[in-house]
């Protein structure tokens, strides 16, 4: 009751804008990394810039049959699935140990400066020509060390954002879905532009650069605000208990040991033996509060299996499978739009839908055998998706040729993904 009392008043919800943004930024700029699909693409296929001029070449071009020039198929989607999503889990495992050694503003401040140049090093490249198989090397290395930083960085700003009150969670989520429709808006008025290829690449990499910077001046503006320092004292007069406890405990022991020789028991032996075991169960409850990393997880391993299993599901198909989904109406200036407009804003506006969803409606409950259920139930979708109308198709056939029924089917696909993960990160520090 007393911190309820003491507690600063965010003032113009300085530090709500501040976390929002800080959700923002830390999804963004690899939002606009894997909406730049076909900017990739082209680049591995070899495309003409404004002036007429090759930016790429594919150099010794293999034939078949002796004359029908082949590029090579770089399979470009699925290496940026594998290349992105291990080092996410690797080094999210590694943070979980990176706490202890490496002081939160160092990893994010370092993450978050190593994004900002790494996206300036994509940018420089939109007007650099090189070989193809150098192009994808490089990128390749881009997208490792990209999602190694983001996976310390995000890790470093959830345990910096659960110091503050539950709703600045929320807001925080709320940023990371608004990242999505971020990137994929600016892809599309991108395309709307109608501006050539090599000039809109460049400002499409140059806006994630920005938006970093914001972020990285927003998260040093943060602790010079008095509600956000309020709450991140708390943890350092939390972390500072277990000294003081031991040092009360040592003077009831020298308190105690002077009655140590007196047969009779008096009011001042009951209050020191009363304080004595008081103080040792605070140093019991402050030892469980510094549990270890495993304790920890014993104690959330179904929430964390259920993020893992919602995650390990969308990133299968996402966007590796679905940016190969074709319109079935062979409309070339629909086709400019469809992947953009049905697979990227489709997926990261009803994505924010259903984390909002959380803060009205919670079920099933965290107890439910039904949560899990519904959580390995998402399998389905890796069917339903492979199944609709993608090229270079070799063995499974086409049972969802539609353009509605794949917006059906991203729209199920990305409001349970959303909804099952806010959820889960609502109910893991319950």
């Amino acid at each position: 009751m007393t911190t309820q009392k003491s507690a600063p008043v965010d003032r113009g919800c300085a530090v709500a804008v501040i976390i929002f943004i800080l959700g923002l930024g830390t999804l963004l700029p690899w939002n606009f990394f894997i909406t730049a699909m076909e900017y990739f693409d082209d680049r591995l296929k070899g495309t003409a810039s404004s002036n007429g001029t090759i930016l790429v070449t594919n150099g010794p071009t293999p034939v078949t049959n002796g004359t029908t020039p082949v590029t090579k198929d770089y399979k470009f989607a699925s290496w940026m699935t594998l290349l992105s999503q291990l080092p996410l889990l690797l080094f999210t495992l590694a943070n979980s140990f990176l706490y202890q050694r490496i002081k939160e503003k160092v990893r994010i401040a370092v993450s978050m400066v190593s994004i900002l140049f790494l996206f300036l090093l994509t940018a420089i490249m939109v007007k650099v020509p090189m070989q193809p198989q150098s192009f994808f090397s490089i990128t390749m290395a881009t997208i490792w060390f990209i999602n190694s930083f983001g996976a310390v960085l995000q890790g470093s700003l959830f345990g910096l954002v659960g110091l503050l009150p539950p709703r600045y969670s929320t807001l925080f989520m709320s940023g990371q879905g608004l990242a999505g429709i971020f990137a994929a808006l600016a892809s599309l008025f991108s395309i709307l532009s109608k501006a050539d290829k090599a000039s809109a690449a460049l400002g499409y990499f140059i806006t994630p650069c920005v938006a970093t910077l914001v972020t990285l001046l927003s998260y040093l503006l943060l602790p010079h605000l008095e509600f956000a320092r309020f709450y991140f004292e708390k943890r350092k007069c939390h972390h500072d208990q277990p000294e003081t406890t031991d040092k009360l405990l040592k003077g009831a022991d020298s308190d105690l040991n002077g009655f140590n020789n007196k047969p009779i028991i008096t009011n001042g032996d009951i209050e020191a033996s009363g304080t004595k075991e008081a103080l040792f169960m605070m140093e019991q409850t402050d030892s469980h509060s510094r549990s270890s990393v495993l304790a920890v997880f014993k104690k959330i391993w179904v929430m964390a299996l259920c993020v893992t299993c919602v995650l390990a599901v969308t990133l299968s198909v996402f966007p590796a499978v679905t940016v190969k989904v074709k319109s079935v109406y062979g409309n070339k200036e629909w086709d400019r739009y469809f992947l953009c407009i049905c697979c990227f804003i489709v997926f990261n506006v009803m994505d924010l839908i259903g984390r909002s969803v959380t803060s009205m409606v919670q079920w099933p409950s965290k107890r439910s055998g039904l949560f899990p259920v519904l959580v390995v139930s998402r399998v389905v979708f890796i069917p339903l998706i492979m199944l609709c109308n993608t090229d270079n198709r070799q063995y499974l056939p086409v049972l969802f040729s539609h353009d509605i029924t794949f917006v059906v089917i991203m729209t199920l696909f990305a409001l349970s993904n959303g909804y099952l993960i806010c959820l889960c990160m609502s109910y893991a520090p319950q």
